[in-house]
């Protein structure tokens, strides 16, 4: 059981990151439009969020931008367009996918980008070429971050090496990103343990990313900056691929920084993410995500039931369980 004092008081450590448009960008192929992407700044501005990730910087030679809206590949031209120069207090975000990016091109110095922070997202056994990645946004001169995808479905001994890679690299923040949603509070708290020994004795932050499928994203989260986590991830109304993400709601009025408001946010959801919802745009808990979350599967299967407007939950259960 935590300190009460751990979660009734509040760290100046803590960073809260807005994934918005990027991890929500995976459910509508990223085709907000400038007057949302607009109004959002905006929202996370007066909310007192501290960085706003505007979606992926994603390769145009392997993704077809006729396919995509504009915040796939986030280029500093398109963010100065509709957002201009960001205000100091919030900081702009993208996030790079290991294999999916022309990071050496596309990712240019931090002199000619309104961009401050790359992510590196990468799964453990992409960790060579993630670390070539985070040397190389670091020598631009940006902040760097690296999202390990897929926690729950590593080994301890295997997660402990890559960390300890991490740990001599010049990245600042390692996350923990549930991304099957598969997490417990229990779990967290071990993977906090093992991220304290490695990463966070050699200097480096500790972030959460989590996923809803067992609608635990909240959970974990308040778990993860209880055990010493500095960088939180949220999105507005829960808006993330499946299942979702920590809802930013939920996030700001947990924290007790005061710097944090919430009305912002609830204006912003009820202005924009309730129209997004009517529109037939859909995210958010099932039963078929709970499913692949409990068998700590990716959701992919889930999505696609989804899609398919299925209502066989059982046969559902036996496909990804395994059972007959």
């Amino acid at each position: 059981m935590k300190d009460l004092a751990e979660l009734m008081n509040y760290r100046e450590s803590v960073r809260v990151v807005d994934a918005t448009l990027r991890d929500g960008g995976l459910v509508n192929d990223f085709f907000f439009t400038d007057d949302f992407v607009r109004a959002l700044y905006r929202a996370n501005l007066a909310a007192g969020v501290d960085y706003m990730e505007v979606g992926y910087r994603a390769s145009k030679t392997m993704f077809n931008p006729a396919d995509f809206g504009p915040w796939k590949f986030s280029d500093d031209e398109k963010i100065r367009q509709t957002i201009g120069e960001p205000d100091p207090a919030l900081k702009l975000s993208v996030m790079a996918d290991v294999g999916r990016c022309d990071y050496e091109t596309d990712i240019r110095p931090k002199s000619e980008s309104p961009v401050s922070l790359v992510r590196v997202a990468t799964y453990l056994h992409q960790m060579p070429t993630a670390i070539k990645m985070i040397e190389d946004a670091k020598s631009k001169g940006y902040e760097v971050s690296c999202n390990i995808m897929a926690i729950s479905a590593v080994q301890e001994a295997d997660l402990r090496i890559a960390l300890a890679m991490l740990a001599q690299s010049p990245v600042d923040t390692v996350y923990i990103v549930d991304s099957f949603g598969a997490l417990y509070p229990e779990a967290t708290e071990r993977l906090m343990a093992v991220y304290r020994d490695t990463v966070a004795a050699a200097g480096k932050g500790i972030g959460m990313h989590a996923h809803n499928n067992q609608q635990l994203a909240f959970a974990n989260t308040i778990e993860a900056v209880a055990t010493g986590a500095d960088w939180l991830d949220g999105t507005y109304d829960g808006m993330g691929r499946g299942a979702g993400n920590c809802p930013m709601e939920h996030l700001l009025g947990f924290l007790r920084n005061p710097k944090y408001k919430l009305y912002p946010v609830v204006q912003f959801v009820e202005k924009y993410m309730e129209p997004l919802r009517a529109s037939g745009i859909t995210w958010g808990p099932s039963l078929a995500y709970l499913l692949t979350g409990i068998f700590n599967q990716h959701p992919r299967a889930a999505i696609a039931y989804t899609k398919a407007g299925r209502s066989d939950i059982c046969s559902f259960f036996n496909e990804i369980s395994g059972q007959d």
